[in-house]
């Protein structure tokens, strides 16, 4: 239980983690490294924990992971603090609407259907994301686009090249594009969102749609330097999509 007259007391200028006790630095770090198993791999995790800023390391969990590779779990005090007062995010900055006021918004200030496409493009085969956002039974309780009435919504699923959507985009004439992206290895998604742009833009469409992005490593920041409107990450429904597509669209004068 958290202990509250402590917490009333957190110095924001020098924030760190928090374990049993306010400023014990408490924290957990699990990593694998291409060492055999046994008391030696342990010290190099130790040794390696003590680089990242833990005091007192202790592995408390380690696995042979075969092929010379051993799984570790470390506990350690993070000696390191942040000033959570300077900390400045971009973010997407829209009222949200819930799906009754998305249709609402769309009836008196649109007086149309709004066209959104949507996949998981490149050679990302995850549609969670994607689903989660268009598919009618949506998430955790979230309904997805397809039951927001006012919004046609085509989900054309996983897999599909990114010159695949765009021309479903015309075929319907798009207001908007979606594009999920999960499988992040290696960066693959940096390179997948920006030939998007770059087609968009060879095809004379990129200031005709309104250009969306989300995934677990995907910012708003990281999303506007990539050439899109905005960038939805963790934690964010259909509604947060629809909320800023729907105001782009009267801000861009395309209702």
């Amino acid at each position: 239980m958290t202990d509250k007259t402590a917490v009333a007391q957190v110095d924001l200028k020098k924030v760190k983690p928090y374990g049993d006790t306010m400023n014990d630095g408490m924290t957990e770090t699990a990593f694998t490294l291409p060492v055999p198993f046994g008391e030696e791999g342990s010290e190099a995790a130790k040794i390696l924990a003590k680089k990242m800023g833990l005091d007192e390391p202790n592995v408390v969990y380690s696995k042979d992971q075969g092929g010379g590779y051993t799984f570790f779990i470390v506990y350690g005090k993070c000696r390191h603090t942040v000033d959570y007062t300077e900390i400045k995010v971009t973010k997407v900055e829209v009222e949200i609407m819930d799906r009754l006021e998305c249709a609402k918004f769309i009836k008196e200030k649109i007086k149309r259907d709004v066209v959104i496409v949507g996949a998981s493009t490149g050679t990302d085969a995850h549609t969670v994301g994607i689903d989660a956002i268009m598919n009618m039974k949506g998430f955790h309780g979230h309904f997805g686009l397809e039951r927001f009435e006012g919004i046609e919504a085509y989900n054309y699923g996983s897999q599909v090249p990114n010159e695949v959507l765009i021309e479903k985009a015309k075929e319907v004439n798009a207001d908007a594009i979606i594009i999920s992206q999960t499988v992040t290895q290696k960066d693959i998604h940096i390179t997948n969102l920006t030939n998007m742009v770059e087609l968009l833009e060879a095809e004379g469409m990129r200031d005709k749609v309104i250009l969306c992005c989300g995934g677990p490593r995907i910012s708003h920041e990281l999303a506007q330097e990539l050439g899109y409107d905005a960038g939805f990450g963790s934690h964010t429904y259909a509604e947060h999509v629809a909320s800023f597509i729907l105001n782009e669209i009267v801000e861009k004068g395309r209702a």
